[in-house]
């Protein structure tokens, strides 16, 4: 019985583009009390490769979180298997924007302590007492509202190319981070303002609202579905777009478009540029902005030392990697100091 990848990324890219058919990116999460988290594992990992999904799943004991990458013609058995487990009936799901067929290459099913990394002792504090819910039209009522503070839940890498106008942005490297240094900023808010968040998708703020009343905060509030499902209903419903730039997404399309203004700047010459990238240093890996200027200049590489790294001989790369424990800062998210124009 397989219960792992068996095909490499590249040779799955190889089938995809030979069977020339649609794809969806869909990414959802729930939080729910799984017992036995090895066997609810095998038993998606199974199901799912039958039905040539492909994606990044976390399971743990609080719940599942979620992106996923599904044949469009298969859209509906996926849907159905779902809908029969108990507690992801009616899940929502969020499709994206932007479609790629290459936005996952594998399915990579994990069990982990917790569905996102947020250090929290949940036991301290009840997670089901959750801030309100709202959709866009709402959420543009709220934050033009001089009564509320706008919070977004992300981490610095993900703002940096686009957020909400007039947004608190933390300057973090992780969601815990910015957790305690939110509270520390509007404790003299917490009685009388509205505390509105928004994250990608929802999962985030599912947490952090249930922490903030906790902590004392009175007015709180969280974009139903993230910014994913907000494009989706400005869209739908011909509502004022109040995103600026792009989406970062967990994938290998790494943003999605919301509006038309580029916000940040290339890392490596300060030209104004949006896209993220890795560092082709296979022993690198950094995630950082890089126009295409430098992208031809360097490589592909964050820096010199990675761009000779680069050009040597595959052979001789692995050699230079053997034995050393090299962290892979895929998400060290361009904090590197070889990055001249980093935030």
């Amino acid at each position: 019985m397989q219960l792992y990848n068996t095909l490499s990324a590249k040779e799955r890219a190889s089938l995809i583009e030979e069977a020339g058919k649609e794809r969806l990116t869909i990414s959802f999460y729930k939080y729910a009390h799984i017992g036995n988290t090895s066997i609810f594992r095998n038993h998606l990992f199974i199901t799912w490769n039958e039905q040539d999904v492909l994606g990044r799943i976390y399971v743990a004991h609080e719940g599942i979180n979620a992106q996923l990458s599904v044949p469009a013609e298969n859209f509906e058995v996926f849907k159905a298997h779902l809908d029969s487990i108990s507690f992801l009936e009616n899940v929502r799901l969020n499709i994206a924007i932007e479609q790629d067929n290459k936005s996952f290459l594998k399915l990579k099913v994990k069990v982990r302590h917790k569905i996102v990394a947020d250090g929290l002792n949940d036991a301290s504090f009840d997670v089901t007492n959750k801030g309100i819910h709202v959709g866009a039209e709402k959420f543009n009522e709220l934050i033009e509202d001089p009564n509320t503070v706008l919070v977004d839940m992300r981490n610095h890498y993900e703002s940096e190319i686009g957020h909400f106008k007039n947004a608190i942005t933390p300057d973090v490297d992780t969601f815990r981070d910015s957790l305690d240094i939110i509270e520390q900023d509007l404790k003299d808010s917490k009685e009388d303002k509205k505390l509105v968040m928004y994250c990608t998708g929802g999962i985030r703020c599912e947490k952090a609202s249930a922490y903030y009343k906790h902590k004392g905060f009175k007015n709180v509030y969280q974009l139903e579905g993230g910014i994913i499902e907000y494009t989706r209903q400005v869209q739908n419903k011909n509502l004022e777009n109040k995103f600026v730039g792009k989406n970062f997404v967990f994938d290998h399309r790494r943003g999605e478009r919301i509006s038309e203004d580029v916000i940040a700047n290339c890392h490596q010459c300060g030209n104004s540029c949006d896209e993220h990238v890795n560092c082709a240093n296979e022993a690198c890996h950094l995630l950082f902005i890089q126009c295409e200027d430098c992208a031809k200049k360097m490589n592909n590489c964050c820096s010199d030392d990675c761009k000779t790294v680069h050009e040597l001989p595959f052979v001789e790369q692995k050699k230079l990697r053997k034995g050393k424990t090299l962290s892979n800062k895929i998400f060290k998210k361009g904090r590197s100091e070889v990055l001249k124009f980093k935030k």
